[in-house]
């Protein structure tokens, strides 16, 4: 079967991805942020489909932080939600946290944020290495550098 052109055009979008500038910016931040509030930690940006873009590993985090980081930005890319809202999703939802935990790269932990640009979802930022309260402020203050409002 041959599909014309302008048809085939018709079956698909453009849809945005983070940049290199972005996902600097977004490191950036963050790491001001776990800066200030003197914590080192690990911060993951990942595109859309949840492909690594860029990672900073500050001096000192806790052994384990990269994967943690990672898993962390995965999730909230792959599900287009926070990683702490996800999790409190699951609350109370005794075969669904099994099923998730079952992916590769799932966590519920907070620190993992989608990132936003014009509404869309153009990847997320994960912050792991200190506790949960400190991810997520330096998760936050990467979002906060893209200017879009992301969750």
């Amino acid at each position: 079967m041959t599909v014309p052109v302008q048809a085939a055009s018709a079956l698909s979008r453009p849809q945005p991805v983070i940049s290199v500038a972005g996902a600097k910016a977004v490191l950036q931040a963050a790491e001001a942020k776990a800066a200030e509030i003197g914590v080192p930690v690990v911060i993951v940006v990942v595109d859309d489909g949840g492909d690594l873009k860029a990672l900073l590993a500050m001096d000192g985090p806790p052994k384990g932080a990269i994967q943690w980081a990672v898993d962390k930005a995965v999730t909230a890319a792959s599900f287009r939600t926070p990683t702490h809202v996800l999790g409190q999703a699951m609350e109370g939802i005794s075969w669904a946290v099994p099923s998730l935990m079952a992916q590769p790269h799932a966590t519920l932990a907070p620190g993992g944020l989608p990132l936003a640009v014009g509404g869309a979802v153009v990847g997320a930022v994960g912050a792991s290495g200190g506790t949960p309260e400190q991810d997520q402020a330096v998760a936050q203050a990467g979002v906060a550098a893209l200017g879009d409002g992301s969750r």
